[in-house]
């Protein structure tokens, strides 16, 4: 993973903490959950607090997630509120700290000025088994510890104050100020300064979790659909009146699905035309067949005339793998009418002409659900579905490694928000 490190592939956009006082709180956490401290003078960390060099050090990837739920966190600044989530069982824990960093603010900045912030993001369970499990999980709670104790301190002080303002004889007791000064001296004045996070508890909505291979969970007002490998314990096992199953294997109920609920953009003109989105796709799709009939072949100096020689010359094998003219056939079709008639595409070729719709809260992870059907589109598998790239990365030739990343370096890291915008119709979200 070297190649994806060096060219910020990988763990890339994450804060830098160097200045010794901030890695020693950083220790101070890393203790208070029984983890060995770090010897390195610095450190990059992800909205979390995870870090790959700790990570690397202990040997350990989940050292922040031990048993991928309740995930564990540490607040060094409220600058992480900025960063990514770079590794995580579930796609929906960036979201939950941005919203408890967010509904916090007051308190993460007075606190992280002063201490060092770390705790679980608790929920129902304490381990995963199957469906049902990851199905009870309607909410989590913040588990908010602090090394040295100043929420504790604050909420000790503040009934301190508030017995000082309601019982009149209360200020007799010297013993009772000389403890609020002592208090006073480490959480400072709490009349200004909030010290205790109000909101710790969030819904847990929509998400995909690494478990069981891969498990994507829709949540709608009247029923929850999971979709992942029939094989998964409890796949169709609990709660058919508010459980749907779909298999992740199955191209024409999950497309089904996501068309009804409105999760999709069908391919109409209005955006397919100026987001060149069919002619991504066609690129990807050929560049797939360039490496698999010529794996030595070097693709950086493609252009539109190569391209064009290399498709008339190779006719036979890019019309019998098919993806190509499907999707110049799809291009014609959309010229003439508009619009794509569906009934008349295959299932599994569906997903090549469509996008989340990027008004819907899921776009995200219907993007992420996309790529499972779409796997050469390794831009898009790296945008939405970084898990997915990584494990596909794993598996491809040094050659090809060389290749993607180069392509990911010119289309997508020069202006991530501009390809994100002009491909997908997203405008937020890093």
């Amino acid at each position: 993973m070297d190649l994806l490190r060096d060219n910020e592939l990988i763990y890339g956009r994450l804060l830098p903490i160097e200045e010794p006082h901030l890695i020693e709180r950083y220790n101070k956490a890393l203790r208070a959950f029984g983890l060995t401290p770090t010897t390195r003078e610095r450190i990059d960390v992800d909205r979390t607090g995870f870090s790959p060099q700790v990570a690397e050090d202990l040997g350990d990837i989940h050292y922040l997630d031990p048993n991928e739920i309740n995930r564990r966190f540490i607040i060094l600044s409220p600058q992480q509120i900025d960063h990514p989530v770079v590794h995580t069982a579930f796609s929906n824990t960036s979201q939950l700290l941005y919203e408890f960093m967010t509904a916090n603010a007051r308190a993460i900045n007075a606190l992280t000025i002063k201490d060092v912030i770390y705790g679980e993001i608790e929920d129902s369970i304490s381990k995963v088994e199957d469906i049902e499990d990851l199905l009870s999980i309607n909410q989590v709670e913040f588990k908010v510890l602090s090394a040295e104790d100043v929420t504790g301190k604050a909420t000790e002080l503040a009934t301190l104050v508030d017995r000082l303002r309601q019982e009149p004889d209360f200020w007799r007791d010297t013993a009772s100020l000389e403890h609020m000064v002592e208090l006073a001296k480490v959480t400072g004045d709490i009349r200004n300064n909030a010290l205790v996070p109000d909101q710790v508890i969030f819904r847990h909505r929509t998400y995909w979790t690494s478990h069981f291979g891969g498990l994507y969970v829709f949540i709608d007002p009247q029923i929850t659909t999971v979709i992942s490998d029939p094989s998964a314990p409890g796949f169709r096992r609990s709660r058919p009146w508010q459980v749907s199953y779909l298999s992740l294997h199955d191209a024409e109920r999950v497309f089904d699905f996501l068309m009804e609920t409105g999760r999709i953009e069908l391919p109409r003109s209005s955006w397919i035309d100026a987001s060149g989105y069919l002619e991504h796709r066609a690129e990807m799709a050929v560049r797939m067949l360039i490496h698999q009939a010529d794996p030595g072949r070097d693709l950086a100096k493609l252009d539109r005339i190569w391209l064009q020689t290399w498709i008339h010359s190779n006719a036979d094998l890019i019309n019998r793998e098919g993806t190509f003219p499907f999707l110049n056939a799809a291009k014609r079709e959309l010229a003439q009418f508009g619009q794509i008639k569906l009934d008349n595409v295959r299932p599994d070729q569906r997903f090549l002409l469509v996008r989340a719709n990027p008004s819907h809260s899921d776009a995200w992870l219907t993007n992420r659900l996309i790529s499972d059907f779409v796997p050469f589109d390794f831009l898009a598998r790296y945008v939405f579905n970084k898990q997915g790239f990584y494990c596909d990365y794993q598996n491809f030739s040094e050659k090809w490694r060389h290749q993607v990343v180069d392509v990911l370096k010119d289309s997508y890291l020069k202006d991530k928000a501009g390809l994100r915008a002009r491909l997908y119709g997203l405008h937020d979200r890093g």
